[in-house]
Parts: structure tokens; C-alpha cells; sequence
């Protein structure tokens, strides 16, 4: 059976990047907020957190530019992050 505290997390983290793309919350807030999902993370396998961690030092990086570039797509990197969410979902529900 889930953990339900990392379920609560998950969604919580959902609910934040929705708010992410529509510029209510900022880089920093978002990131700060996923590094603080303990029981999600701890829910996970250890590759997981890596996973996030390493798209979360991007986010933070990429908040220096305030534009897309050839470099940096804040819209690609938002995608990344639902892609983890959703395979996070995954391996927790099992």
C-alpha cells in the first residue's frame, strides 16, 4: 500500500508546478518545496531523487534567464518535471 503522507506530497508538488507554469510560483519557491518532500522522496527508489535534484539545480540556474534560448527551455525543463511526477505517481501506486 502507498504511503499516504508521499502521496499527499506528490500532489502537493503536482499542484506546485502547475503553479510554476503559470508564473504564481517562482523557480526558487518550487525548488525549495520539492527538496522539502522528505516522505515522497524517502517513498522512492533512490534514482529518483537524483533524477529530481539534478532538474531542480537546472530550474534554479535557468531562472537567471528570463527567456526561452537555445540553451534553456523553462518549457522543456517544466515538461521534465511532469515527466518525473508522473513516473513518480507510477512507482509509488505500483
Amino acid at each position: 500500500m502507498p504511503d499516504p503522507h508521499a502521496l499527499d506530497q506528490l500532489t502537493q508538488l503536482q499542484q506546485d508546478l502547475h503553479a510554476l507554469r503559470a508564473q504564481r510560483l517562482t523557480p526558487h519557491a518550487f525548488s525549495a518545496a520539492a527538496r522539502g518532500h522528505a516522505q515522497l522522496l524517502a517513498a522512492l527508489p533512490p534514482r529518483y531523487k537524483e533524477v529530481l535534484l539534478a532538474l531542480l539545480d537546472r530550474l534554479e540556474a535557468g531562472a537567471l534567464f528570463t527567456e526561452e534560448s537555445c540553451s534553456f527551455s523553462h518549457q522543456g525543463l517544466a515538461d521534465s518535471l511532469q515527466l518525473w511526477l508522473d513516473k513518480a505517481r507510477a512507482a509509488i501506486s505500483g
